[in-house]
């Protein structure tokens, strides 16, 4: 298969795609992320015992945020007018992680997966730096999209699952 990249022109330079022809669809893209840490830190965080406070509701926030400024940070990502954000967290102690989980839609002409992944990766950070003091430790990784749907590609799904 000779798939082409789309953001480079007949000259190799950077471009952003042209989607004024595409067609306006449904678009929802789900992106995860992992951040380990020690057994204290997750037993603080669930016991509400942080000295920052409820440290999901701000990286919450934070995810929410970073995926509206997607384009603001990766330079050839449209600005898109998402019509819903979400970020959730389940601690997962057994793990010694929390995983981080993101929704992103639209009706629009070019997917959401960047801005699910900034959500996540961005929330990830938040909380890396909200509990860096007690847990230096601390790794983020496992950030992939889990799930995309609409466009000419339809839906697709990660094949490791959810």
């Amino acid at each position: 298969m000779d798939k082409q990249f789309s953001h480079i022109d007949h000259r190799g330079s950077a471009n952003m795609v042209d989607v004024t022809e595409k067609h306006i669809s449904q678009r929802l893209a789900q992106a995860e992320a992992f951040i380990y840490m020690s057994a204290e830190t997750l037993t603080m965080i669930e016991q509400g015992n942080h000295h920052k406070g409820d440290v999901f509701a701000v990286a919450r926030i934070a995810g929410i945020q970073a995926a509206k400024k997607t384009p603001e940070l990766i330079p050839l990502c449209h600005p898109l007018m998402l019509t819903k954000i979400a970020v959730d967290f389940e601690l997962q102690p057994q793990l010694g992680r929390v995983r981080i989980t993101s929704l992103c839609k639209l009706a629009g002409q070019t997917g959401v997966e960047m801005e699910a992944l900034t959500a996540a990766s961005v929330a990830a950070l938040t909380l890396f730096d909200m509990c860096k003091a007690v847990d230096p430790t601390m790794t983020i990784s496992g950030l992939r999209v889990l799930e995309k749907q609409g466009g000419k590609t339809g839906h697709w799904q990660h094949p490791e699952g959810a």
